[in-house]
């Protein structure tokens, strides 16, 4: 009877154990958004690291300026984790954003094993290949034309990748809107509210492991 006893208290105490272990676990997201000067792909890092902060979590946000930006890809560095982010440098990351060929081809390798690449299809001529990651397409480009909401296309892009990976709540998207847009358009919060909200429908997975 004791024995029984003594038992179930080490079960259960590695159950607990094992729960304030998967509680306490902390995420760290690093990400690579990249694309054309003009296609929001810096805003779009922007906002996101926005709403990191207003969720109180650790951030950075690291632009890439200079030639590359005129016709070439611009690309942001966002890194969104619930510790003391230790580098700003990496080579490597969780998830990629790319939104034209030149970013895919740049990019592609740079997804750690494992990871996440998400492309919109539009003037993609050569198709992602590995088959160690996963990869999710999102016709953005073309929902926003069809709708006639090109300003917003990066929002659909971002709310893709949210419904994938909810790093932040979506009230916290709200207030990272109204922190990195301008007073004077925060009129349209709700139009890019809406466009997250479309481009959560519209991810559709290409390759998973």
């Amino acid at each position: 009877m004791l024995r029984e006893k003594s038992e179930n208290v080490y079960e259960h105490s590695t159950l607990s154990t094992f729960q304030t272990l998967k509680t306490l676990k902390k995420m760290t997201e690093e990400i690579i958004i990249a694309g054309f000067g003009g296609q929001g792909v810096l805003s779009m890092g922007k906002i996101l690291a926005y709403s990191g902060v207003m969720e109180d979590k650790e951030v950075l946000w690291m632009p890439s300026y200079g030639p590359e930006q005129r016709g070439g890809t611009a690309n942001v560095t966002v890194i969104v984790s619930d510790e003391r982010i230790s580098s700003p440098i990496i080579s490597k990351f969780d998830t990629a954003i790319v939104l034209n060929q030149q970013s895919l081809d740049k990019f592609e390798k740079s997804v750690k094993p494992g990871g996440m690449l998400i492309y919109d299809p539009n003037g993609i001529t050569h198709e992602p290949t590995r088959r160690d990651i996963n990869i999710y397409k999102i016709p953005a480009t073309e929902k926003a034309t069809e709708k006639g909401i090109a300003k917003v296309f990066n929002m659909i892009v971002l709310g893709g990748f949210l419904k994938l990976k909810p790093i932040v709540g979506s009230e916290f998207i709200h207030k990272g809107l109204e922190k990195s847009l301008p007073a004077r358009h925060h009129a349209l919060i709700p139009q890019n509210e809406e466009a997250i909200e479309l481009g959560k429908s519209l991810i559709e997975p290409v390759f998973t492991l």
